[in-house]
């Protein structure tokens, strides 16, 4: 309720703005036109993947995954640092946060296993993993419009080689923290029955047919819409009672909106031009690196959301627009507000009763944070030469 009360005054100081002629009505409406969509996406991509977790297939998707490891608590690991990283690509940031990670954790307690690494590795690749395409993170899709629409295709060139060091980084660091635990054995949980069959399977049809659908080149609503639409009629069917308004992300929905409205009502009174100054201009290393840096400070000081978008005014060009991305995807390891899916990620971990504390969190973000950001900078200026 705390994130829809902060959406909802948010809302209210962008309202005010508009009445009072601050941000004009027509901005107001150019940026509703450009914002819409992206929230029916995440609307929609909600609800696909609450219900396919109803219908059990992460549950089954998990207990594969320890068979597959083998016994072998590294091998394990790394199969949950792929699941997560293809669910953060795929089906965005907070759906790995809210989703894998319960599953994750029961994982590892069924085996034997401490839950930290897994659940450290979750919330590290929810944020680092969401750079690659633009259904991955909300600011993506921001800045997709930004950059004049490329296709996800064409998105992905462009942040390839970044986006593979965000990946690979914070993984090395998990394994380096929790390595005497990641090189015990375990012994394979039997599997659970499927409860539903009819939805077990119609749901993994329906994700495996979305997620080529996602980088097909449509506008990313309307495959998550359908696919949405499908899912909703046959839990009618089926299992009405799962079919509640909770399921729906109105909080964050109003948080986003707010924000959108909030941000673009200080860009009208000149917070770029103040900006500007701070993350500087060009496209050598240097100038990437200062403006992925603002970008990771900003995300850690206010959410990494708001950072974006009093950040994209002054990241005028694709590269630039990617470097600013690497700030506020791959940055926010450090503060617990840094992103929504880091603050999902920990009440899922309060509800399961794993003790991560905010100071341990927060300092091993001070050192993995920084130098991902770097590295993934550089990595994206060895791309221009």
């Amino acid at each position: 309720m705390r994130t829809a009360l902060i959406g909802a005054g948010l809302l209210l100081l962008g309202g005010i703005a508009v009445v009072t002629g601050i941000l004009p009505v027509s901005d107001a409406l150019v940026l509703w036109d450009r914002v819409w969509p992206i929230l029916l996406f995440v609307v929609a991509v909600t609800v696909v993947t609450e219900l396919a977790a109803e219908a059990g297939l992460f549950t089954v998707l998990a207990q594969q995954t320890a068979r597959w490891g083998r016994g072998r608590a590294w091998l394990l690991w790394l199969l949950v640092v792929i699941v997560a990283t293809v669910s953060t690509i795929f089906l965005s940031l907070d759906t790995t946060a809210v989703l894998l990670t319960p599953v994750v954790v029961v994982l590892a307690r069924h085996v034997g296993l401490s839950p930290l690494p897994f659940a450290l590795t979750t919330v590290w690749l929810a944020n680092t993993a969401s750079l690659l395409l633009p259904v991955s993170n909300l600011t993506n899709l921001l800045a997709q419009h930004a950059m004049g629409s490329p296709t996800p295709l064409e998105f992905a060139a462009m942040t390839a080689a970044p986006a593979a060091v965000a990946i690979v980084v914070p993984a090395v660091a998990v394994f380096l923290i929790f390595r005497t635990s990641l090189t015990q054995r375990y012994t394979p949980e039997a599997r659970d029955p499927i409860e539903d069959d009819v939805l077990f399977w119609c749901s993994a049809a329906v994700v495996i047919a979305l997620l080529p659908a996602l980088v097909s080149g449509l506008p990313v609503w309307l495959p998550a819409s359908a696919a949405a639409i499908v899912l909703v009629v046959l839990f009618a069917v089926r299992r009405p009672s799962v079919l509640t308004f909770g399921m729906l992300p109105w909080q964050l929905v109003v948080l986003a909106s707010g924000l959108f409205l909030f941000i673009e009502a200080l860009h009208a009174v000149g917070l770029a031009t103040v900006l500007a100054t701070v993350s500087g201009s060009g496209e050598s290393p240097l100038d990437l690196l200062r403006l992925a840096g603002t970008g990771m400070v900003g995300a850690n000081a206010i959410d990494n959301l708001p950072a974006y978008l009093a950040l994209e005014p002054v990241a005028d060009s694709p590269v630039r627009l990617v470097a600013l991305l690497i700030g506020v995807n791959v940055g926010p390891l450090i503060t617990p507000w840094a992103s929504l899916a880091t603050l999902l990620w920990h009440q899922r971990l309060t509800a399961l009763d794993v003790p991560m504390s905010w100071r341990r969190y927060m300092l091993l973000g001070l050192v993995v944070a920084p130098v991902t950001v770097v590295l993934a900078t550089l990595a994206l200026s060895l791309t221009l030469a």
